[in-house]
């Protein structure tokens, strides 16, 4: 089963979740995505059960949203149906963002002019220390107030992140200043501490970007599904009650609500969302139609054999959605590192005081240079570049109707040096363009192309649509029929 977690920042707060759960008795296996925030975990359910998964992530400063995994025992993340997989799109990532967003400007509003008076010469005026001072105060303890709360809540569970160096980092810097500003001696950095604040809300804002923007794949596969179905006899019920063996009538125009089984009619159907090819496919009693798919121009009458989470659209989705969940062979190694990687450059960051204090340096130098070694180390990407590329890739692969299975298979595909297609439907885009005119003798292109628009323009045909594209103006039209299987 899949768990979103929430309260990650950083890959050495992934790798101590994934610990964490695997020290779980019962637990097989579990893997944490910090992109998309989900663990994924394999448990015995007669030895544990998902309160017992939440009590331990919650032992370590972390929660589980348990509510968005209720009923997914042993079949990942939870998929209803069409219209309700992705619908939120990243679990609260606009959220998010917007909050993100108002600390960003807030910070840089703040910062800018904290900057500017510290290293320009000739902005200082007398007393610009205390007016720096108190402008970089809201942006190190306000804005920057997430990074200091995680600080402290791993400090209680005796662990460490990357919030963890910009919170020692920013506070270490402006509790310095401050002391050398009463004491009247000694250079101020808080000009450091608030540019670092601002410079790693900044980072986080665009992960928490690249986050939302990736999830609308899944989006935009759910804009595909339909809300509501026609009954046979006349009544119209929501997609979430259809059953299997509903008798289930699609007019033309209309998409296919489910995969179904054609029981009476004829018609044309648009698959190019699930085939990429831009003819439609003549369909007929005893033929399959696939949901989210339309019916061109006659009324068809189903009966529903895969609804809710068992459709066409829906495993698609679903395909998507662990894809994006998955962990590249990269990312293991790369969580390993994380786990280690903040006490590391704690540990080399005191080193340096030391040192510098033993070789007689002055204490306000080796102080500067063991706050660099942390600050150096602050915006680490380390944990997040892989997953987030896998997002990103997987999901404009979506986009684009390509089915990415996962990281390991992104990772691979380094190697590939030929590409085979089976049919040219695969790579277009899924519509038609008219490419040239050739009239009869006598006759002007331009009008013959503007006469055909115009016959065409009432028409659902794609070859249609390609000709109306086509012609800069119609003419009015009077009498259309459009007769199936003959034209217009």
């Amino acid at each position: 089963m899949e768990l979103p977690i929430g309260g990650m920042t950083c890959g050495a707060c992934a790798a101590r979740v994934s610990r964490g759960l695997s020290d779980v008795d019962g637990v097989e296996t579990a893997t944490v995505n910090l992109a998309t925030e989900r663990a994924k975990v394999s448990f015995d359910p007669a030895v544990v059960d998902p309160a017992t998964l939440e009590a331990a992530v919650e032992s370590l400063g972390y929660r589980i949203i348990l509510q968005a995994v209720e009923g997914s025992m042993g079949e990942g993340r939870p998929v209803d149906g069409p219209s309700e997989v992705g619908s939120d799109g990243g679990g609260g990532d606009g959220r998010q963002l917007d909050g993100s967003s108002v600390r960003l400007v807030a910070a840089g509003l703040l910062t800018v002019p904290v900057a500017l008076i510290s290293m320009v010469h000739g902005l200082r005026f007398g007393g610009w220390e205390w007016v720096v001072g108190i402008l970089s105060t809201p942006v190190v303890w306000g804005c920057g107030w997430p990074f200091h709360r995680v600080a402290i809540r791993n400090l209680a569970q005796r662990a460490t992140s990357m919030d963890t160096l910009v919170s020692m980092g920013t506070a270490a810097a402006w509790v310095w200043s401050v002391v050398a500003l009463v004491a009247g001696r000694g250079h101020v950095y808080f000009e450091t501490a608030a540019v670092i604040v601002t410079l790693v809300l900044m980072g986080r804002w665009l992960e928490q970007r690249a986050r939302q923007r990736s999830g609308e794949a899944i989006r935009s596969l759910a804009g595909l599904s339909v809300r509501d179905a026609t009954l046979a006899n006349g009544p119209t019920i929501s997609i979430a009650d259809v059953e299997v063996g509903m008798r289930l009538l699609v007019r033309p125009g209309e998409k296919v609500p489910v995969d179904g089984r054609i029981l009476e009619g004829s018609s044309t159907v648009n698959e190019s969302m699930l085939t990429g090819e831009p003819l439609p496919v003549a369909v007929g009693v005893g033929d399959t139609v696939t949901g989210a798919t339309i019916n061109a121009n006659g009324a068809l009458i189903i009966e529903a054999i895969r609804v809710g989470a068992d459709t066409t659209l829906a495993r698609i989705m679903r395909l998507v959605d662990e894809a994006q969940a998955d962990t590249a062979p990269v990312q293991r190694l790369v969580d390993r590192i994380s786990a280690i990687f903040v006490p590391v450059v704690l540990g080399v960051s005191v080193a340096t005081l030391l040192a510098w204090l033993a070789t007689g340096q002055p204490t306000a130098d080796a102080f500067t240079a063991a706050v660099a070694v942390l600050i150096i180390a602050c915006p680490c990407a380390l944990g997040l570049a892989t997953p987030t590329a896998v997002m990103v890739g997987t999901g404009r692969g979506a986009q684009l109707g390509v089915l990415i299975r996962g990281g390991e298979v992104l990772e691979s595909a380094r190697r590939v040096d030929h590409v085979v297609l089976d049919k040219t439907g695969t790579v277009t885009a899924g519509h038609m363009t008219m490419q040239k005119v050739v009239p009869a003798a006598g006759v002007d292109a331009g009008s013959a192309l503007r006469i055909a628009a115009s016959l065409e323009e009432l028409s659902e045909h794609p070859v249609a649509t390609a000709i109306v594209d086509a012609a800069d103006r119609q003419l009015p039209v009077s009498d259309f029929t459009n007769l199936p299987g003959m034209g217009v």
